[in-house]
């Protein structure tokens, strides 16, 4: 499989491109500074916010995968988060391409029906602003009918640890241990990424990925 991969010297881009290269798929590594994070991955340097150029390096892959996050600067990221992906959507739809597979955010899953976590009591205000741009996000991806797109939202705690290839999946749900603990590793979450870009169990939804 052609994948290109946008946002991919992040912490999450970067081991999304480890797993799909280890599995033998040709990955196309794009980035603002161009630089490739693994060795032997074609890099390319391009904004993902120009459909223009999100088409020109989709042409011919059989799909879109995009790592970027919001920004994390101090200002409001929901319209340049949002332009971002109607970049992405257009450039992809552009390309003939119709798979497209995106890291989501982890606030709008539901911890009971109807309830999201971003909303609970002591959600972190350092990451409301995030979390609402991911939901927004996710909101528009649900008008989007012409693209076999997913939104992988990870556990509530992610960060670099251990691939042990063994996890939970579910939908618009919140997924907790016994301790009510919410977690996967980096590594994890790009195992359960590039499963879904392979077998495409969740085309057009929302999934969630978690121990």
């Amino acid at each position: 499989m052609r994948i290109v991969l946008f946002g991919a010297t992040g912490m999450l881009g970067s081991r999304i491109a480890a797993e799909a290269a280890q599995r033998g798929h040709r990955v196309t590594a794009v980035s603002r500074s161009g630089r490739s994070p693994v060795p032997g991955v074609t890099a390319a340097a391009a904004d993902a916010s120009d459909p223009a150029k999100v088409a020109a390096l989709a042409a011919g892959a059989d799909a879109v995968a995009s790592a970027c996050a919001p920004p994390r600067n101090g200002s409001d990221p929901d319209e340049p988060f949002r332009t971002l992906n109607r970049s992405l959507v257009r450039g992809t739809r552009d390309a003939g391409v119709r798979r497209l597979v995106v890291v989501g955010g982890a606030g709008s899953l539901e911890v009971a029906p109807g309830e999201e976590l971003c909303e609970q009591p002591g959600f972190p205000e350092a990451y409301r602003a995030e979390a609402l741009a991911h939901r927004a996000v996710l909101e528009y991806y649900r008008g989007v009918d012409d693209l076999d797109w997913t939104y992988v939202s990870p556990a509530a705690e992610i960060g670099p640890g251990e691939r042990r290839g063994r996890f939970r999946v579910d939908g618009d749900r919140l997924l907790t241990d016994a301790d009510g603990a919410s977690r996967i590793s980096a590594e994890d979450y790009a195992v359960a990424f590039v499963d879904e870009l392979e077998r495409g169990a969740h085309a057009r939804a929302r999934m969630s990925v978690a121990y």
